[in-house]
């Protein structure tokens, strides 16, 4: 089965938007809302179905001038949603900082930064989450830490103490050797999958339990029993990963640093250890390529040629969208737009 080009539809950006640095679903209910961040600071809120658009809040995240791109990752301003659409945050991905915005109010509540050693390498750690009734931020403070704080308060939720070694020997308790990476918070909110990397550098995916990191350890992102790895990838991180549920997850490329990375799919059950304590693999099949999406049930995959759908039990094909590649995802619209030149264009899933 093909998707087909008569399946993508294309809006014009409403002219009052202005010129949009980038987009992020707000995925609390089915409406294909928007928030929109323009390159001057607007933050609006655009629905797409009926084009209605207001301005809801700004940012003004620092500027890193004389900032030096590792590998071609390019300074570039991100922003994040609640799923509920009532905070933003804006961040600089390779970058040390960022800020959090309460939309109903318009006011800053949280001041961001990453301490800045080799933020170069990944993009900025930020994702929101919901637990006991309120928004909260997890973000990273410095390259080995993250912390969670409240949306709307900005009171810090999992505050401790970050021993450094003293002799580069003898580690401290607790101290962790990893830089953070991107953060993808699954689908029941519970769970948190981190793309970060160690020295030599060797990319290394992990996840582990939301709910005791607030309630009660606050060493549960370092070295908590809900930890596990996903697994390593020497030299290889900050490429494509999704949650296809709330247990399994999808790992961009195959093989080695040696013999090179091929374009396919790791499936881990992440509720699962096996012998080597890491998450146990499912599935590795080749194929998909690019940033990774999926609904709960399918992989989809960005690549050269356009959007691919696959299943991630039996690793099958199942169709295509050609000449179409999405950077962003609504779960609750089951919708997949891309943004060129001021002219959004969107495919609703019927998978």
């Amino acid at each position: 089965m093909t998707g087909g080009h008569d399946a993508v539809r294309t809006v014009k950006v409403p002219s009052r938007l202005g010129a949009i640095a980038d987009l992020t679903p707000v995925t609390d209910g089915e409406r294909p809302v928007w928030l929109t961040l323009g390159e001057d600071g607007t933050i609006s809120r655009w629905d797409v179905a009926t084009g209605d658009h207001e301005t809801v809040g700004a940012t003004a995240v620092r500027a890193e001038p004389g900032h030096e791109p590792w590998n071609d990752r390019e300074l570039r301003r991100r922003l994040h949603s609640s799923p509920d659409g009532m905070f933003a945050a804006v961040v600089n991905d390779y970058g040390r900082f960022g800020e959090v915005i309460d939309l109903r109010t318009g006011e800053l509540t949280l001041d961001l930064e990453s301490e800045g050693y080799h933020s170069e390498t990944v993009p900025f750690s930020l994702a929101f989450g919901q637990r006991l009734g309120r928004c909260v931020v997890i973000h990273r403070t410095e390259w080995n830490r993250l912390d969670v704080s409240d949306a709307q308060t900005g009171e810090p939720l999992t505050a401790r103490s970050s021993p450094a070694p003293t002799d580069g020997v003898d580690l401290p308790e607790h101290y962790l050797d990893y830089f953070h990476g991107a953060l993808l918070v699954s689908p029941d909110g519970k769970r948190i999958l981190d793309d970060g990397w160690i020295w030599h550098p060797i990319g290394v995916p992990s996840v582990w339990d939301l709910g005791p990191w607030i309630e009660g350890n606050v060493r549960e992102s370092e070295d908590g029993p809900s930890w596990v790895e996903v697994c390593g990838r020497a030299d290889y991180w900050d490429h494509a990963m999704t949650w296809i549920d709330s247990a399994r997850v999808a790992i961009g490329g195959i093989g080695d640093h040696d013999a090179g990375m091929r374009p396919g799919a790791r499936i881990f059950d992440t509720s699962r250890a096996g012998r080597s304590g890491a998450a146990v693999e499912l599935l590795a099949f080749e194929g998909p390529t690019g940033p990774f999406f999926s609904d709960g049930t399918h992989l989809f995959s960005r690549g050269d040629t356009g959007l691919s759908i696959w299943d991630p039990v039996r690793g099958k094909l199942l169709g295509d969208v050609p000449g179409f590649s999405p950077t962003r995802h609504h779960l609750g619209a089951r919708q997949f737009l891309q943004l060129t030149d001021g002219v959004v264009r969107l495919w609703t899933s019927t998978f």
